[in-house]
């Protein structure tokens, strides 16, 4: 059996962690905005339940060997479980992949479900030792937290209580086993027809990302009033639409510039700049230095 270690990087913690709670939980979230397919891997030296969550393209969590492996396309989710010491995790994401990876201790989930009388999961499997690899559909109120937890800006201050919250706030969400959730309807968009509709709009911008139809248009196109855009993709994705899309070029961007493909000029004509003087502008205003300081960095 090929061990396929040599073909993944290892994972840059500081590029990937969102959150690391010590002894309860981590969360590293994949963002694929290249033409490349990207391969990482870390190793887990504890038990973790394993929460995968793909909300764009397909991609593969290989365990250990590269044939022991799950796929899961856009908006599945799976539960994993080894129960081994050492677990090397092999991520392979192609262009326009998005993947958000939730790592709990095993003492610390069963903290959170072990009052007695109150079991809202089955622990038979983890009791005996059994793998658990279960996949579903990622519920809408389960996206808006993965959405929040990666689009919404906040105090450097106040983040790592907001994301510790948010990390809760998922996990009582995805092991919620009551009726209320079958109906997959999201508490914080009016219904699921305009949840839609706001998803829609975010996929029209990026795809016209270098000519961006206005508010009036895009509202047009996708069925909604004005508003309703406006506040619903602000609720959903934490971020206007066009600070939203302006955080997609410059996260596009850095990884152009991180390719060393493409020059200062080529990579602003390909984000839809009509001078590369106000992409470097654009740039430094999100992150502080230019394009070329970031790319010899």
């Amino acid at each position: 059996m090929k061990n396929t270690s040599n073909s993944f990087k290892n994972i840059d913690k500081s590029a990937h962690m969102l959150i690391e709670e010590n002894n309860a939980f981590k969360v590293l979230y994949f963002n694929n905005l290249t033409d490349n397919v990207s391969k990482f891997q870390i190793e887990l030296s504890d038990n973790y339940i394993q929460l995968y969550f793909c909300t764009e393209n397909i991609i593969t969590v290989a365990f250990n060997m590269e044939h022991c492996a799950i796929t899961l396309k856009k908006n599945d989710s799976s539960m994993v479980y080894f129960k081994d010491d050492t677990t090397n995790v092999f991520y392979t994401l192609p262009q326009e992949s998005q993947l958000t990876v939730v790592l709990i201790s095993l003492d610390f989930f069963h903290s959170l479900f072990s009052e007695e009388g109150n079991f809202l999961f089955n622990f038979k499997n983890f009791k005996i030792g059994q793998p658990i690899i279960e996949t579903k559909e990622i519920e809408s109120s389960v996206q808006l937290i993965l959405n929040q937890l990666v689009s919404i800006r906040i105090t450097d201050s106040l983040r790592p209580i907001y994301l510790k919250g948010k990390v809760y706030e998922l996990i009582s969400y995805y092991f919620n086993t009551s009726t209320e959730t079958n109906n997959d309807h999201c508490p914080y968009v009016a219904n699921e027809d305009v949840f839609g509709k706001i998803k829609n709009a975010k996929e029209i911008i990026i795809d016209q990302m270098n000519n961006p139809p206005g508010l009036v248009e895009l509202a047009k196109q996708v069925g909604l009033n004005i508003k309703k855009l406006k506040s619903g993709f602000k609720e959903y994705y934490g971020l206007p639409v066009f600070t939203f899309l302006l955080n997609y070029k410059m996260e596009l961007a850095k990884k152009l510039l991180q390719e060393q493909q493409l020059n200062v000029n080529e990579i602003a004509s390909q984000l839809g700049y009509s001078t590369s003087s106000h992409f470097i502008a654009a740039f430094k205003r999100t992150y502080g230095i230019t394009p070329k300081q970031f790319a010899i960095s």
